[in-house]
């Protein structure tokens, strides 16, 4: 089967051949209808197939080519034995070979030429042919409208595809999307560490590990030293050098690094507190120090063909909203350490062409309040509104950097559901917030940001890394008289409570990383390494700035803001953050969803 990108997304894509994809667009057959009609109806879709040995991922992306609707639901039959097993953006159900994918409870609306995305995880044995029509609101999508009734059955028409122009960019270009097209870069280093952590635990599950050591993952520059290397690590340039060497066949490679040592970083945990001080010059040397050898690094000529894309200081900004009652805190705002700190990041890195760069916006268990979440965007629009290019001076956002949300919850679909005459987001667990995952709230986020006056092109990232939760105690649905029984035996999330954030019991690795897999996400994907530990359980001396924080003790009970009070859920004996924790991974390889075959 001949394979090929196809985008689909918010502006045109450029394409390129590919060994593990497949894409096509469906013409299905033109049914009569039996009463008049009262609208136009007509639609088209594209469907996009990553597949394996018995898994793939497909992408749908559905266009309206009629009047606006208020809900829509795309329905088709597989011609196998496929499987939907996890989907995200819309509310699936399947019987037998017939599946249905509804709008989410936040995204209904869709407009004359307006196109939803989703997609989901399957299965299957034997081929994985794609489906020979789709329909819209019980019209079938073959690509034009109908308006006039009729009563005589048309002509049954043959499935199409449409192949994708296939144009590789020149070296150095900055395009939309830095996903599309090319290669994530495989950390050697992780990789071994993987391998290694495979040959250890052996057996079946020593082989299900072995098989994750090829993903795509980030480098965190998380010191001053990481940027030129250590001993034992090799720096910037030694990663950008084996990206180099990956690169084969004119695809483009995209390497992801994490700006992460802003003055008084991580300013509510001690576990990632970093190197600099705000009242000890650390601003100062975040710039001189730390910034501007990342800048002459990666403008080295050299260097222009990889992609490069910045995931910016996880966790800064959304402190500024929520936890300046923390003296570190505080000071990082009165200073102006993290906000002036990010604006020159942003300034330094925008201007080399192949940078692209992702402001981190935590995540839904974190600013998905209304308190919370307006303010964070005018934070973040001022914020950007201080650099050279403005609110040009990014790519995008990423949401879930390095936590355990899930993408969505399955069983959970509509956080307004009434269940014993109280919505769903009263629950102990959710205390109000009307975000359960990281797909409605990110997409609110994009909504927010385009509405404050962002560029309509700016791109949505979330890390997946760890937020499967898959094994045995993965619900297939809820029940329950009241909102606590219902949510507690539905939600995906085992966490205790969704303040916890350290080594978590329980997870496992999320959604492999894929690219465009939504309308307005870029990707999801892979930033916190699989394996390497949130924080020590108890106090281990080191040169690198990393106290102990108590949330990684599994012993401890936080405090009624941190985590209700609850204990932390973190795994015993793990050690310094970053630093290999290989019982974590074995837990996170077991509890993968979709599993590792």
């Amino acid at each position: 089967m001949k394979s090929e990108f196809w985008s689909a997304r918010r502006k045109s894509r450029l394409a390129v051949a590919s060994s593990v994809t497949a894409a096509a667009v469906v013409a299905g057959l033109v049914v009569a209808g039996g009463s008049p009609a009262v609208a136009a109806a007509g639609c088209k879709v594209t469907y996009t197939v990553n597949q394996w040995d018995t898994g793939f991922t497909a992408n749908v992306a559905v266009t309206n080519l009629g009047d606006a609707v208020s809900s829509w639901d795309v329905q088709w039959d597989f011609a196998g034995n496929q499987q939907v097993q996890q989907g995200w953006s819309a509310t699936f159900s399947q019987s037998g070979k017939h599946v249905s994918a509804k709008n989410p409870s936040w995204g209904g609306a869709l407009g004359s030429n307006a196109s939803a995305s989703f997609g989901f995880n399957g299965s299957y044995s034997g081929t994985n042919a794609i489906p020979a029509s789709f329909s819209l609101n019980g019209v079938t999508c073959d690509g034009g409208t109908t308006t006039t009734p009729t009563t005589t059955p048309t002509t049954p028409t043959t499935p199409t595809t449409t192949p994708t122009t296939t144009t590789t960019p020149q070296p150095g270009t900055h395009v939309d999307n830095p996903y599309v097209g090319s290669k994530g870069y495989v950390n050697p280093d992780w990789s071994a560490s993987v391998t290694a952590a495979a040959a250890t635990t052996g057996g079946t599950l020593g082989s299900q590990m072995a098989k994750v050591a090829n993903t795509s993952t980030a480098v965190w520059l998380d010191r001053i030293a990481a940027i030129e290397g250590t001993s034992s690590a090799r720096g910037l340039r030694g990663h950008l050098d084996a990206a180099l060497a990956q690169q084969s066949g004119g695809t483009p490679v995209t390497i992801q690094i994490v700006v992460y040592d802003l003055p008084n970083r991580d300013c509510a945990a001690l576990a990632s507190n970093g190197e600099l001080q705000a009242g000890s010059n650390g601003l100062a040397r975040y710039k001189s120090e730390y910034i501007d050898p990342i800048a002459s690094i990666l403008s080295d000529a050299k260097y222009a063909p990889l992609r490069v894309v910045a995931v910016v200081e996880p966790d800064s900004l959304p402190n500024l909203i929520t936890n300046t009652a923390t003296a570190k805190c505080a000071e990082a705002q009165s200073t102006g350490a993290y906000t002036q700190g990010i604006q020159y990041a942003l300034n330094k890195l925008h201007a080399i062409s192949n940078v692209y760069n992702y402001l981190d916006i935590a995540h839904s268990a974190w600013l998905g309040w209304d308190s919370n979440f307006q303010p964070f965007v005018n934070l973040v629009k001022q914020t950007l509104q201080g650099t050279t290019a403005g609110v040009n001076s990014i790519d995008g956002f990423i949401s879930d950097t390095a936590n355990y949300t899930p993408l969505t919850e399955p069983n959970l679909p509509d956080s307004s559901l009434t269940v014993g005459g109280q919505p769903l987001r009263s629950a102990t667990f959710y205390q109000w917030n009307p975000y359960f995952a990281e797909v409605p709230f990110a997409t609110a986020m994009y909504n927010a940001f385009v509405s404050a006056g962002l560029p309509s092109g700016i791109g949505m990232l979330v890390d997946t890394s760890r937020n499967g939760w898959g094994g045995s105690a993965r619900p297939s649905g809820a029940s329950g008289s009241t909102v606590d029984a219902y949510v507690n035996s539905g939600r995906i999330d085992r966490r205790l409570h969704r303040g916890n954030w350290c080594n978590q019991s329980g997870a496992g690795l999320g959604v492999r990383p894929t690219v465009s897999p939504a309308a307005h996400f870029d990707a999801y994907v892979w930033i916190k390494p699989p394996g390497e530990s949130d924080g020590a359980s108890s106090q281990i001396p080191n040169d690198e700035g990393k106290g102990f924080d108590r949330m990684c003790d599994p012993t401890y009970h936080g405090s009624d803001q941190a985590n209700g009070g609850n204990l932390t859920g973190a795994l015993p004996n793990s050690p310094l953050s970053g630093k290999w924790f290989q019982a974590q991974f074995e837990q996170l390889v077991q509890n993968a969803y979709p599993a590792v075959q």
